[in-house]
Formats: structure tokens, C-alpha cells, sequence
């Protein structure tokens, strides 16, 4: 089988747009979480997020000139000024990580884009409709296309003139995990010689954001006057996720390739496996999870002991947490108690769809600097929760393997697999 390695990456998140800057953030124990601004949450229960509604795209923009040809600089300048707030955020993404892969070198028709993710425009739907009661005359003439889950992909394959594959692969929380999956698939089965694993920004509406509250997914309660101290993975007071605004593109290639064009390479993907609970609620369950991260485990031809750390999936809800340590303790056994374990989460948020590709190029950061960030607000773990959490603190921790867990509403457990570069596999 292909081995498949990263050699792309970039990140739009309230704690920063470049990779140092969003990892340096992040072992700082420093905390995006703030009252929301771009959403009107006057009406309803949920009042703080990591928002980037105020995002100033012209200083990227300046970052990208010389990077990339002009004649893509030109698209990208153009659909930053027409695209819905999302889409804009993922094109300035895709071409960071484009760049960053150095991508030009690589034939377009033999490249894919696969956004994970659905239902990206709660918010611009939201304005729209309000702007349609008023009068059903005016409101965006582009609303058709540009309200479309596929205008994410589209808008991506225009600026970069792709032509391979596009295409859009929903799995709520677990969504870009699977996207990778399937960029992996392409790569090994259907030819393509590089990917493009895309985390568009959920953009959360008030009705987004009260339905969550309302079923006690998100958190709204004990934290509005200190939004910095809400997202609490592992923590005894945790009582809900924290909504959250962020991108992440990651770029997946045929070793060979990468190898041949001399570009550089972050880590090697081993595999992502997906599974799911046959019951249609957002309700985690032990077996589901615990067979998830067994499963993958088996399919990559990786022993428990190997695996060096796990960015967990961790979203802050009761239930959630609690049952994703039972499931690591389960599946690792002994070992569970040598692992580190962290939560991404606790600082950014809840990225959603994108929260899986964002969240492991966290991890691989960590990976290449072999430094793990804090899991902040942990200030009392539950009983049965006696594994390491990085709740002290950044540390040191040599990373040779690590597992991503993402887990999504409707019991879809996905788990990825990936390990530090070495051009001989062992």
C-alpha cells in the first residue's frame, strides 16, 4: 500500500493563522475563548465562542504575494472580496497550504480537494432570510450557489486551478477526519498524487448556537462572565462544548511524489478508520468508541504500546469526556497510563466539522517540536479519570506515533493514525 505523508498545512483560528503563531499559542496555555461578536446572542442562552468574525484578511494576503503565481494571487484577491464569510476564511487556508506544499510542481488534474463538513452557512442563511422578509426582492442574487455546501470545494478548485476530484463528505464532528480518509483513498486507489483535506468554518447562527444549548451540548450556564475559563475538557464542572470559529487545510501526498519533488514533510498518515453506534443520537458510547480505536490500531499494524500520545476528541461534555477515557483505558489497557492525552479543545473551542484537521495539526506541531500543550481549566478531574492529561502544564514528550479521535452526533467514531517521517517504513 502507498504510504502517504503531509507535506501541507495551515490554520485560521482565533489563537492565530500561521502554524508557529497557533503553536506557540497553544503550549502557552493561552485561552480564544471571549464573548461572541459576530453572532447576535442577545435572545438566547449561549454567549461566548472563539469568534473570528473580525478577521482583517489583507494581512495574509500580503503574507501569500510571492508565494504563489501571480496569476492565482489575482483569483484569490478576487473571491476573498465576493465569497460568503466562511468560504473566504477556506480559500485563504487552501492557498497557505497550497504554498506551503509547494502544490505547483504537482499536475492540477492529479489533485483533490475533499472538504469535510455540511451545513457551513447557518449564519449567512440566517442574514439572508431576514433580509428576504423584509423584501424578497433584495437579498444576495447569489444566495443559489454561494448557500451550497459545494461552493467551498468549487471556490478552492477555481483559485488553485484544480482539476482533479472535488467533493464534500459530511460527518458532523468526525468530518475531516473521514475527508482524510477518503484523500487517502485517492491516493492509493484512484491515482491522484496529492490531496487537499479542507476544514471550512462552521458559521454559527443564533439558532445554531440556542438549538445546542437547549438539547445541553453547549456550554451556557456558569462561564459568560469568564469565557476564557468555559471550554473545560476533563473537568468536574464542565457542562457543555464551547462553540468556535476556525479552518484547517491539510495537504496529503504520495510519498514518492513528496520525495521526488524534495518538499518538505511533516509526518506520515497511517490510516483512519471509521465506525459507527446504529443509533441516531448524539450519545457517546463506550463499545463504539473502545472498537473505533482498537480497529485502527489493527488496520494500521500498530501494537497499543507504540502510540505515544492521543489528541483526544474531548469536546467538554459530560458525557462525552467520561466515556472517551473509559474507552482509551479500555482499548490501551496498561499502556493507557504511559500515554499522554490532551484537549485542543480547552483553548480553541469547538471547531465542529474542522475541529478533527485543525486539531491534528496541532498535534503534529507538538509532534515536531516534541512539546505537548497544557489542557487548561482542569482543575478537578473525575474520579475514574487517572490518566494524564497535560492538565499541569506544557511538557516535554518525545512523539513517534499519535492518535486523533473524532468522534461525531449520530454515533460516528472515527480514529487516525500517524507517525514521525522516516523514509525507510519500519
Amino acid at each position: 500500500m502507498k504510504r502517504v505523508v503531509v507535506t501541507g498545512m495551515a490554520v485560521n483560528t482565533p489563537l492565530g493563522d500561521t502554524l508557529d503563531g497557533f503553536c506557540d499559542s497553544l503550549l502557552a496555555g493561552k485561552s480564544a475563548v471571549t464573548r461572541w461578536r459576530g453572532v447576535e446572542t442577545a435572545n438566547i442562552y449561549t454567549k461566548v465562542g472563539a469568534d473570528l468574525s473580525g478577521y482583517d484578511a489583507e494581512p495574509k494576503l500580503e503574507s501569500l504575494e510571492g508565494r504563489v503565481p501571480a496569476e492565482v494571487m489575482k483569483r484569490l484577491r478576487k473571491m476573498v472580496k465576493l465569497a460568503t464569510f466562511s468560504t473566504r476564511l477556506t480559500v485563504l487556508c487552501a492557498e497557505d497550504a497550497w504554498a506551503d506544499a509547494r502544490l505547483a510542481d504537482v499536475d492540477p488534474s492529479e489533485i483533490a480537494i475533499i472538504t469535510g463538513g455540511h451545513n457551513f452557512f447557518p449564519n449567512y442563511d440566517y442574514q439572508v432570510l431576514k433580509d428576504f422578509f423584509a423584501d424578497p426582492e433584495f437579498f444576495d442574487e447569489q444566495y443559489a450557489y454561494k448557500g451550497l455546501d459545494t461552493d467551498q470545494a468549487a471556490s478552492v478548485s477555481e483559485v488553485l486551478g484544480i482539476t482533479g476530484p472535488i467533493y464534500t463528505l459530511g460527518g458532523a464532528c468526525a468530518s475531516t477526519n473521514l475527508a482524510l480518509r477518503a484523500a487517502l483513498d485517492e491516493i492509493r486507489h484512484h491515482g491522484m498524487k496529492a490531496a487537499l483535506v479542507v476544514g471550512p468554518l462552521f458559521d454559527y447562527s443564533p439558532l445554531t448556537l440556542q438549538g445546542l444549548a437547549l438539547i445541553g451540548a453547549a456550554s451556557f450556564e456558569s462561564f459568560n462572565d469568564c469565557p476564557e475559563r468555559a471550554s473545560r475538557p476533563f473537568d468536574v464542572r464542565r457542562e457543555g462544548f464551547v462553540p468556535a470559529h476556525g479552518t484547517g487545510v491539510m495537504v496529503v501526498e504520495d510519498a514518492e511524489n513528496a520525495l521526488s519533488r524534495n518538499t518538505n514533510i511533516y509526518a506520515e498518515a497511517l490510516g483512519v478508520t471509521a465506525l459507527s453506534d446504529a443509533n441516531h443520537l448524539p450519545t457517546p458510547l463506550l463499545e463504539g468508541e473502545t472498537r473505533a480505536i482498537r480497529r485502527a490500531l489493527q488496520e494500521a499494524g500498530i501494537a497499543p504500546e507504540q502510540v505515544d500520545y492521543i489528541s483526544a476528541h474531548a469536546t467538554s461534555t459530560p458525557q462525552g469526556d467520561a466515556v472517551e477515557i473509559q474507552a482509551i483505558k479500555a482499548a490501551f489497557g496498561d499502556h493507557a497510563y504511559r500515554l499522554k492525552v490532551n484537549a485542543t479543545k480547552s483553548m480553541i473551542g469547538h471547531c465542529c466539522w474542522s475541529s478533527a484537521v485543525i486539531e491534528t495539526i496541532a498535534a503534529i506541531m507538538q509532534m515536531q517540536r516534541s512539546q505537548l500543550h497544557p489542557t487548561i481549566n482542569v482543575e478537578q478531574t473525575d474520579a475514574e479519570n487517572d490518566l494524564d492529561v497535560c492538565a499541569a502544564g506544557a511538557v516535554t514528550h518525545d512523539i513517534n506515533i499519535f492518535m486523533k479521535n473524532a468522534f461525531g452526533f449520530g454515533g460516528i467514531n472515527s480514529v487516525a493514525l500517524f507517525r514521525r517521517f522516516k523514509e525507510q517504513s519500519s
